[in-house]
């Protein structure tokens, strides 16, 4: 037998009075990679990361960690995980190291243990000269650093990271992008929640689009990207602009509906690209006495497999 993958969920359900976050979750995480789980509002993608955390116990289905099932084997799983959540489990007043060396502790490890792996941690993150300083006077990106360290005391197998740059500015963000990447080139896998689209596409091999508890796509980015269209051509029209003449040009060149913004001065629709495309489309526009401001082409984002696949955009975000 091969390698059972890193982590697994066959069937998963799991409900909260007559709500049901997870309606049958079916999921293969690979090893040594950064799995995405993208979703909108109320999707399942928490749910879904503390049931393979052993937080939540599923009522129906199987999730295995590592080959071993979250839940008869749940301390076994717990051996082999850290989880950074959505906001900063560390004790405010307490600092940086004594933190890392109080879960080093919880986790087992002896006094000296402790000590040296709270030292290197900080070293990794960058925290070494504010060790000695309490978490409360850290700033956010700092904050949410050693919270990530703190998760890595055991050095686990698999890192559950649920929406890890929430609130940061790009700077710290980056910064946070580069440790996960570090990660998983050291061989550990994450599974990746985030309400940063770009985030996801920079980071994942893979992604997993959850809706109603149910994964209903699944892919690298450029294979989901591709299958709602490679390019997307762009229209601004005019104040005034007809919107329904300027669907109605765009239809001969058009690989699939076009879409109106909100302000009904935006029309997006996916295109199969050819040369002189934006050229042709222009002079069919004005022949049919549209007026646009800009015509432009551009490649299919994870925003555009969003409004494919849930019927909303994204805006740019989406939380757990």
């Amino acid at each position: 037998m091969g390698e059972a993958p890193a982590i697994e969920a066959e069937g998963v359900v799991k409900n909260f009075g007559r709500t049901t976050a997870l309606a049958g979750l079916d999921l293969t995480v690979p090893r040594g990679t950064v799995y995405g789980l993208l979703g909108p509002n109320g999707a399942g993608k928490t749910t879904a990361v503390r049931t393979f955390a052993t937080l939540l116990r599923p009522d129906g289905g199987r999730a295995r960690v590592l080959g071993s099932d979250v839940v008869t084997h749940a301390a076994r799983v717990r051996s082999v995980i850290g989880l950074t959540g959505q906001y900063a489990a560390l004790d405010e007043y307490l600092s940086a190291r004594a933190n890392l060396v109080m879960i080093g502790r919880l986790s087992r490890l002896t006094a000296a243990e402790a000590g040296r792996c709270a030292g290197d941690l900080l070293e990794r993150f960058g925290l070494t000269d504010a060790a000695g300083r309490a978490v409360k006077t850290y700033s956010g990106g700092m904050r949410r650093r050693l919270d990530l360290a703190a998760s890595l005391i055991g050095s686990p197998e698999v890192l559950f990271l649920d929406e890890p740059t929430t609130g940061l500015d790009p700077r710290s963000r980056a910064v946070m992008w580069d440790i996960i990447r570090a990660l998983t080139a050291g061989g550990t896998t994450l599974l990746l929640t985030t309400q940063y689209l770009e985030e996801a596409d920079q980071l994942a091999a893979r992604i997993a689009v959850i809706d109603g508890g149910r994964v209903i796509a699944e892919g690298t980015p450029g294979e989901l990207k591709s299958a709602v269209g490679g390019e997307r051509i762009a229209v601004d029209l005019a104040a005034g602009g007809d919107v329904e003449a300027a669907i109605t040009a765009l239809k001969p060149f058009s690989a699939g509906p076009a879409v109106a913004s909100e302000d009904g001065l935006r029309l997006e629709a996916p295109v199969v690209l050819s040369d002189g495309l934006t050229t042709t489309v222009v002079r069919a526009l004005d022949a049919a006495g549209v007026q646009v401001t800009e015509v432009s082409i551009r490649r299919a984002s994870l925003d555009d497999v969003f409004l494919s696949l849930t019927g909303h955009s994204a805006e740019g975000k989406v939380a757990a």
